[in-house]
């Protein structure tokens, strides 16, 4: 799909008035149509258009939702579930109009079970509010984006993010969700055992679809015990080549690393002038270890050894916490450090993921492509899962630019599905990666949209997402 910009305010094909006059009647000035507010709403953090919704309306229990999606299903009117609005795939946009479902409000923690290390919240809490709740109790949830995402829509698109080398994503430590289906139905997908074998895996289904088949209004999780000892490591490279083999040594030697993170030399450079740090401008492994203060001492030493081997230099590794949270704070901005390199610069966020024997060669050869097409697009990745991002800077304004950069983000895509990988490891399908997914997918995107029929006949939950319009 071309990423042209298209119309920003709701169709005007679409109007809901009898839809929206039976949610006032019943929220009042709860439910907000102000131009401003219907902006805000249509668009995420992605480069892709916005589409505002008709209405916004602010949640705080499952029983309001109930009642809405009760009343768009009367009146045939689309619902978008919206949580921090974070996504990077236009996964909120209203592309039909309708009512946007805020969640911001809808959270709160709802209980804690220490002794079965779960937690259940309510969809609008966020990781970084989660993890401040947990840190009396000697637990975290480890899923870390990045960006502060709410619960819901962390769940939504199967996140992932820095942690996911040890603990997983959104898909293995979503233990169950409520939600309310099309007809207004509450179901809840799973008790909170941690395996089970009765019935269809409704969880799995619904995490990672998008809000496209159901509204999520709680969220049972997975926690962990904080660790005994946690250390972060730097270290630099001749080579994003010599750094990817250190990496897939790493993996393939068996030393349970916690995050391992990849950046190329420009995104370094963006860092430094952001961050105000004074790192190396070359490629460049974040590294961090959980464990016991002697298994952590012993991955470290290990790493370094490994690292060394490739080529790897100025290997340098810390337990103080004020150290690793500003390492950590700087690889989380390199969005907003992107922009410095190129002023009047949108940045373009996109991501695939391939088996990790094959990560050095898809790497390799989209480096090959950047240098050719003159494009600024630093590099950064989860490279312990296969998983890389780019950050192509673009000109919204400049042709060619745009052009380019539409060809450079066709041909990586398209290279990670030869390698028999994904055309996206986290950031999920939206409407940015629809065309993508039916190459990927091909006849087993059937069946999908068979599911989307039966659960949501008329098409009500983010029509346009995953599939396009129906």
């Amino acid at each position: 799909m071309s990423i042209a910009h298209l119309n920003q305010k709701a169709p005007e094909d679409y109007a809901y008035p009898a839809a929206i006059a039976a949610l006032q009647s019943l929220f009042g000035e709860r439910v907000l149509t102000s131009n401003a507010i219907r902006e805000q709403f249509g668009k995420d953090e992605s480069f892709h258009p916005s589409k505002w919704p008709h209405a916004v309306i602010k949640v705080h229990t499952s029983e309001e939702v109930q009642q809405i999606v009760r009343i768009c299903a009367e009146h045939k009117t689309p619902i978008i579930p919206h949580g921090a609005g974070t996504s990077l795939e236009g996964n909120i946009a209203a592309l039909k109009g309708g009512v946007t479902i805020d969640t911001s409000e809808m959270n709160n923690i709802v209980a804690i079970h220490n002794e079965d290390f779960d937690v259940v919240v309510q969809p609008g809490v966020t990781r970084r509010q989660l993890n401040e709740y947990l840190r009396d109790t000697g637990m975290f949830f480890p899923i870390d984006p990045g960006a502060n995402a709410s619960i819901g829509g962390m769940a939504s698109t199967r996140a992932s993010g820095t942690n996911a080398v040890r603990y997983g994503t959104m898909r293995e430590n979503v233990l169950s969700v409520e939600a309310v289906l099309a007809d207004g139905s509450i179901i809840r997908t799973a008790n909170r055992a941690v395996k089970s074998a009765a019935g269809y895996d409704l969880t799995r289904l619904l995490v990672g679809s998008e809000g496209t088949l159901a509204m999520i209004t709680e969220i049972t999780l997975k926690v962990y015990p904080i660790p005994e000892a946690i250390s972060a490591a730097v270290c630099t490279f001749e080579s994003i080549e010599d750094a990817v083999n250190s990496v897939i040594q790493i993996i393939q030697y068996g030393i349970p690393i916690a995050r391992v993170e990849l950046l190329d030399s420009l995104t370094m450079k963006s860092i430094n002038l952001y961050s105000k740090t004074d790192y190396a401008e070359s490629p460049t492994l974040f590294l961090e270890f959980h464990g016991s203060e002697a298994g952590v001492q012993e991955q470290s030493e290990l790493t370094e050894e490994i690292t060394s081997e490739n080529g790897g230099s100025n290997f340098s590794w810390t337990s103080n916490t004020e150290e690793r949270n500003k390492m950590w704070r700087a690889r989380h901005d390199v969005a907003y450090a992107g922009k410095l390199l190129h002023p009047k610069g949108e940045i373009w966020s996109t991501d695939v993921c391939v088996p990790i024997s094959r990560l050095a060669d898809c790497i390799g050869e989209t480096r090959k492509d950047i240098e050719e097409s003159g494009l600024l697009a630093p590099l950064v990745g989860h490279v312990g899962d296969g998983n890389f991002h780019l950050l192509l800077l673009v000109d919204h304004e400049n042709e060619s630019e745009v052009a380019a950069a539409e060809a450079l983000h066709r041909r990586m895509v398209i290279r990670a599905l030869e390698m028999d990988g994904t055309c996206t490891g986290e950031h999920g399908i939206g409407y940015g990666k629809i065309e993508f997914l039916e190459i990927e997918h091909g006849a087993a995107v059937t069946p999908m949209k068979m599911i989307k029929k039966t659960l949501d006949p008329d098409n009500l939950f983010n029509p346009g997402k995953i599939f396009g319009i129906l």
